[in-house]
């Protein structure tokens, strides 16, 4: 099964407040995606760019409305994903936890639903 864990920052200094205390945890992380690799369970994933660099794309009644940065006013920002192979909704739990973001925000993790085309 593919779930996908969704790395959720807290904009409340609980994260690097340094360029070297930032550098060392990108750094963690692609040692964990590593780890992953390793094991099996990992498929991808990618850090995301500031929210202030977003743009809110929705289409009503076939018209086209943008909005610069986030979709809503949140705490916590997305700031990126892991896209794994777990057996079980537990194991993903397992997996997640040893995200290093985790220690500063907090990991959704949701399984992906897997179309067929017919």
């Amino acid at each position: 099964m593919k779930f996908v864990c969704l790395v959720y920052e807290e904009p409340s200094g609980l994260g690097p407040q340094t360029a070297k205390e930032a550098e060392d945890l990108v750094n963690e992380h692609l040692d964990y995606d590593e780890v992953l690799r390793q094991s099996g369970h990992w498929l991808t994933a990618n850090a995301l760019q500031p929210v202030e660099t977003a743009t809110t794309v929705r289409v009503r009644n076939g018209k086209i409305s943008i909005t610069d940065g986030p979709f809503a006013e949140t705490k916590e920002l997305l700031g990126g994903f892991v896209l794994i192979e777990a057996k079980d909704m537990d194991e993903a739990i397992q997996i997640a936890a040893g995200i290093p973001s985790a220690r500063m925000g907090f990991i959704h993790v949701r399984r992906v639903y897997e179309f067929e085309k017919k």
